[in-house]
């Protein structure tokens, strides 16, 4: 992938959290699109029970290649 081409995230898909302060990352699905530009997704909480929240698009960010290699 080109570094100027943007990634869409689309349903089912897995993606890397980056927070609101970009410190803390962490790995979601991608369950569905919501309004203005958001995506819902599902995350492991801090008690490891499933959250789902919305985020915004540019949050999301695509996985390494090689993360599950």
């Amino acid at each position: 992938m080109r570094a100027d081409a943007k990634w869409t995230p689309t349903p089912g898909a897995i993606a890397t959290y980056k927070g609101r302060t970009g410190s803390g990352k962490r790995l979601v699905r991608v369950l569905a699109e919501a309004v203005s530009g958001c995506m819902y997704i599902e995350a492991i909480g801090r008690n490891g029970a499933n959250v789902k929240f919305t985020v915004k698009r540019e949050s999301l960010i695509q996985p390494q290649p090689d993360l599950f290699d």
